[in-house]
């Protein structure tokens, strides 16, 4: 063999290994990539579904403290622990709203802020901060649920979730009440 051969025989052994090398790389980065996106996906998610809970939570204990309030409900916890109680779902949704605003996408964020303005309303309600007749109360809980559905279909797009919450095949649902409460509202 001549040193003409052993050279070419040399040049495809390292050219062989630096596209093995620069492939390997390549393959490498491109799964770190996947493996970073997936990471913040999963906590996108948690995230979410985090604030929805804690925003039903202090939408639930708000419920209970009013109804107390006004007498639609028998309550056997005094006031004083229906307000520490939604203090406390106050404080989950706050800390559960600032993981969103750290992971979000913008218009998740920009859905949290709007059903965030409902949730203080209903709050203030519920406190009696501001008054308000049942089935303003009512309409109140109705925008609070179709924000939460707009802030679904948010974070649906933000994590590249097909379909929608709301839309023609979800249409739209009124609040279940109780008999008695559908009577009261009338």
């Amino acid at each position: 063999m001549g040193a003409g051969e052993q050279l070419v025989t040399v040049g495809a052994v390292l050219i062989g290994a630096l596209s093995t090398h620069v492939t390997n790389h390549l393959m490498e980065r491109s799964r770190n990539r996947y493996q970073l996106l997936t990471r913040w996906d999963d906590k996108k998610i948690e995230a979410y579904g985090e604030y929805v809970d804690a925003a039903k939570m202090r939408i639930a204990s708000s419920v209970r403290l009013y109804e107390s309030r006004e007498g639609l409900r028998e309550e056997h916890r005094p006031e004083l622990e229906l307000r520490e109680e939604l203090a406390a779902a106050s404080r989950q949704w706050g800390s559960a709203f600032e993981r969103v605003m750290l992971l979000g996408g913008d218009e998740a964020i920009e859905a949290g802020h709007e059903l965030n303005v409902m949730l203080a309303e209903i709050d203030w309600q519920a406190t009696g901060r501001i008054t308000g007749t049942l089935p303003e109360w009512r309409e109140r809980h109705r925008t609070a649920f179709r924000l939460i559905n707009a802030f679904h279909d948010a974070a649906r797009v933000d994590l590249g979730i097909q379909g929608n919450v709301t839309g023609g095949k979800h249409p739209q649902r009124d609040l279940l009440l109780p008999e008695t409460h559908k009577a009261q509202e009338s």
